[in-house]
């Protein structure tokens, strides 16, 4: 019995695919195939309609009427047809449009037809031939279309290699689509099981065949019951309160789950209903994410002439990715990564083909080179987000985070001042205050470097961030890194914490900051309270569908070199401000010696010409304290 039935899946199997490779000959003269089809289904019809009319028995002169008039119906039917476009569409898509479509095409075929007989023939034709072709014409033609689609369907899951029983948060318009989509893409092997959602209208209802089990409340108990291996959410829509909710309800199934891109994305095309997309920032971000005024940004930027220097980094990159959109006359893209200046280039290009985007290759230390773009382009607005940031890899060089943190910055403000640029905007951390490692040291020289200038044509506005979720450097794509290995996930210390922001704000907050700023301010943004470096590790742990400590491993290395337990946002000596946003803060320091400064800052460039490197950082750190 077993061997017959390995026989039958065999000659099954086989028997399907020689199916395939004749639809698939067939598809190299489609559009000829199509009519063919069209014509041997309105003569099957209409022969049909003859025989059941007279009982399977044709009587001579009934077939002679048939004959004669087998051609009107073929034409009038084919004409009809063409006229409806019925050759183009493809039938392994076939959808409600296109029944409709042939429902249409149909109609009007069988009347133009009618009409013609009646006029030949008069009322001697058999009348009931006329329904009868008309119903066994739509069903022989919309049922070929569906037959090619069930077949097509079937060999999609037989080509399905592993299968994951999935759960669908949502039951409306993207859920629907979505369950389009996996239909029809091989490539996503899931097997919707059911759907959950909040409105009481749908519960019990169905969505092509697929209920909708109970609500969002019940999902750990429906992936449990149900052996659910992933759960899919398609709210595209969703508000962030909600989306949380939902996240925390995966998280307690210690399921998997996946998401549909955004609203924003599917509207402007960017993105395709099943193109699920994996833990964002924006899941990890335990508060509401910041939106500043983009009006009063445009405002500031609108036609203006604009140098962002470093623009290649995922800052950088974002911040041009903002400015792009508010209509610069000129955005210049600096940085002397020329990958990925490329690529930003070529991302911006695509989607603004109208802007004038220009790269520019070179070094914030070739002083030569700033000072002929400044001159050359004459940047109204300097956005500098140039510098070496990652921590201990400063501690191990600092000769060379002295020299690119502070004297390249000294090199690009002094070249916008002497251009009279009208504001320039500097990216620093919130490492520089009170500093422990160099990378904060450096950062921290820079901005009381920047205030010293402060007073000529140039106005120069200092922004501090909290680390950047996402970014270049930043622990999540590590953590990520470290989870698609198998772990272990990396944390410096159980009490470690940090302000967190998204790529998104951090760009944010720049353009508001040069709106803003009148000249020697520091800008930062109201971050909630620091999060533990360890819960984040355990909530994008848990977000990936494991178990911390049990499926991937969490370790504690304990503190590199420069780095520091928590972070802080303005010293003891900057006074606070509110600005005009609710979230945004000024810190001022009215108190500095620029003479002083500037005889310290001398000191440190000849230790750094000497490669002196423990005099220069002893020198460093003493100015970063001091200032």
């Amino acid at each position: 019995m077993g061997s017959v039935g390995l026989h039958s899946r065999v000659v099954g199997t086989r028997l399907i695919e020689f199916t395939r490779m004749v639809i698939e000959r067939l598809g190299a003269y489609r559009k000829l195939s199509v009519v063919g089809i069209h014509i041997v289904l309105v003569s099957l019809s209409y022969f049909l309609a003859f025989l059941l009319r007279f009982d399977f028995r044709l009587p001579r002169e009934q077939w002679m009427l048939f004959l004669w008039t087998l051609p009107l119906v073929v034409g009038v039917r084919i004409g009809v047809f063409a006229g409806f476009h019925m050759h183009k569409g493809l039938w392994r898509y076939v959808s409600m449009p296109d029944v409709i479509g042939i429902l249409k095409g149909v109609t009007l075929s069988s009347l133009i037809f009618v009409t013609g007989i009646l006029v030949f023939f008069g009322h001697g034709f058999p009348r009931s031939i006329f329904v009868l072709d008309w119903v066994l014409c739509l069903g022989l033609v919309a049922g070929v279309r569906f037959a090619i689609r069930a077949f097509r369907e079937l060999t999609v899951v037989q080509r399905r290699l592993r299968v994951k029983r999935a759960l669908i948060v949502g039951a409306g318009d993207a859920a629907e689509m979505l369950i389009r989509d996996l239909g029809k893409n091989i490539t996503l092997d899931y097997e919707v099981v059911g759907f959950v959602d909040d409105d009481a209208q749908k519960q019990r209802t169905e969505i092509h065949g697929i209920e909708v089990l109970g609500t969002i409340d019940q999902l750990a108990r429906l992936c449990q019951d149900k052996g659910i291996n992933e759960v899919l959410i398609a709210i595209p829509s969703a508000t962030p309160e909600q989306r949380r909710r939902i996240i925390e309800l995966c998280r307690a199934s210690s399921v998997p789950f996946k998401t549909v891109p955004g609203i924003n994305e599917l509207f402007q095309g960017r993105a395709r209903i099943s193109q699920l997309q994996e833990v964002t920032p924006d899941d990890l971000l335990s508060r509401e994410a910041v939106r500043l005024d983009v009006a009063k940004l445009r405002q500031e930027v609108q036609a203006k002439r604009i140098l962002v220097t470093g623009a290649a980094g995922s800052i950088g990159s974002e911040l041009c990715r903002q400015l792009a959109a508010l209509e610069p006359e000129i955005l210049l893209l600096f940085d002397r990564a020329e990958s990925g200046l490329y690529f930003i280039h070529m991302e911006l290009k695509c989607a603004r083909p109208l802007l004038n985007v220009v790269p520019i290759v070179g070094d914030i230390l070739d002083s030569r080179t700033v000072q002929e773009v400044i001159r050359n382009y004459a940047p109204d607005l300097l956005y500098h987000a140039a510098a070496y940031k990652h921590v201990p890899l400063m501690e191990a060089h600092p000769l060379d985070a002295i020299q690119n943190n502070v004297f390249g910055t000294e090199t690009v403000a002094s070249a916008a001042r002497e251009g009279n640029a009208k504001k320039f905007i500097f990216i620093s951390t919130d490492k520089a205050v009170k500093p422990v490692g160099v990378m904060g040291m450096t950062k921290r020289v820079a901005e009381v470097l920047l205030q010293a200038l402060n007073g000529g044509p140039t106005t120069f506005v200092i922004v501090r961030f909290g680390n950047v979720l996402g970014s270049d450097g930043s622990v999540l794509p590590l953590f990520k890194w470290q989870i698609a290995q198998g772990g272990p996930v990396t944390v410096t210390d159980a009490e470690a914490s940090r302000y967190f922001m998204l790529l998104s704000e951090a760009a944010q907050l720049v353009l508001q900051a040069g709106a803003m700023g009148k000249g020697g301010e520091v800008f930062f943004l109201d971050m909630g309270e620091p999060v533990r470096i360890l819960d984040l590790a355990h909530n994008l742990v848990r977000l990936s569908g494991l178990d911390p400590q049990k499926d991937i491993q969490i370790e504690l290395t304990g503190l590199r070199p420069g780095e520091r337990l928590s972070e802080e946002l303005v010293t003891e000596a900057e006074d606070l401000y509110p600005t005009e946003h609710e979230k945004v803060w000024m810190a001022h320091k009215p108190h500095l010696d620029g003479n002083q400064f500037q005889q310290d800052l001398e000191t440190l460039r000849g230790l750094v010409a000497r490669r002196d490197q423990e005099a220069a950082v002893e020198q460093l750190k003493f100015m970063a304290a001091r200032y």
